[in-house]
């Protein structure tokens, strides 16, 4: 039908469009670090955000060695805020500019996959908040209680904290990477589904590198999740064969 291919664009048009989406995209994450800033100080989340560690804490508080800790922690969960709230926005400035070049068919998924994108990161940041940063820190805290007296400066924590939450943000965005990789006809489901004794080993490296700490606790809780989203790669990997086979044999059968 005709619309229903790639639209031809010049070169320096597709710059331009370039342009525009990073603008937008760029004024995204702004607003949202603004809102995110306003948040903070108004309804004193860092407070909120300290809630997994205080009870390891003598007297439940955080303590600071430098003046600008205060502002500079605000800042850093401002922007790690602002980040989750501009993601729907990225993500569809970067549809939006890979629009022209998608099929019909091929548009249809956009959406969903934007949506599932921002969802996998949302869910990546909640695991690591709920789940394995308090685990780990009970961890920690107990780790030769008897000889050593915690005394966590607040800088320290929030960088960790942060640090492990937007890092199993990103490392939950394989499904999206594995299926953009299969819709391109780099890799397919045979393929992966022969290296899952290298995936094992790679989640288990990769996420021994990207935790900030170095327990085993935050290491297990972010390979084996990393692990089930990569046999779900597998099988999204399978719903794109599929759709392209069929869609080759209604065009074979057309012609």
């Amino acid at each position: 039908m005709p619309g229903d291919g790639p639209v031809e664009m010049p070169f320096l048009d597709h710059l331009e469009e370039l342009r525009w989406r990073l603008l937008w995209s760029v004024g995204a994450l702004m607003l949202g670090v603004a809102i995110a800033f306003f948040i903070v100080f108004q309804y004193d989340v860092i407070s909120i955000l300290a809630t997994p560690i205080a009870r390891y804490l003598p007297d439940g508080r955080l303590v600071y060695t430098h003046p600008l800790d205060p502002l500079s922690i605000a800042m850093k969960a401002s922007f790690a805020i602002g980040t989750i709230f501009a993601l729907p926005v990225i993500l569809y400035q970067l549809w939006r500019f890979l629009a022209p070049a998608l099929y019909q068919h091929e548009k249809r998924l956009a959406i969903p996959i934007v949506v599932g994108a921002a969802l996998l990161f949302l869910g990546g940041v909640s695991l690591a908040y709920f789940v394995v940063l308090p685990l780990t820190l009970s961890f920690l805290a107990t780790f030769q209680a008897a000889s050593l007296q915690p005394m966590i400066t607040a800088r320290d924590y929030f960088g960790f904290a942060i640090s492990m939450s937007l890092t199993f943000g990103v490392v939950f965005e394989l499904p999206v990477a594995v299926l953009a990789l299969s819709a391109l006809g780099i890799v397919n489901s045979g393929m992966l589904g022969r290296w899952r004794r290298h995936a094992v080993i790679f989640c288990v490296v990769g996420a021994a590198f990207v935790t900030p700490g170095s327990d085993v606790i935050s290491l297990v809780a972010l390979a084996i999740p990393v692990y089930f989203l990569y046999e779900l790669s597998i099988g999204l990997s399978r719903l794109v064969e599929r759709r392209r086979a069929r869609r080759a044999a209604a065009e074979a059968a057309a012609a």
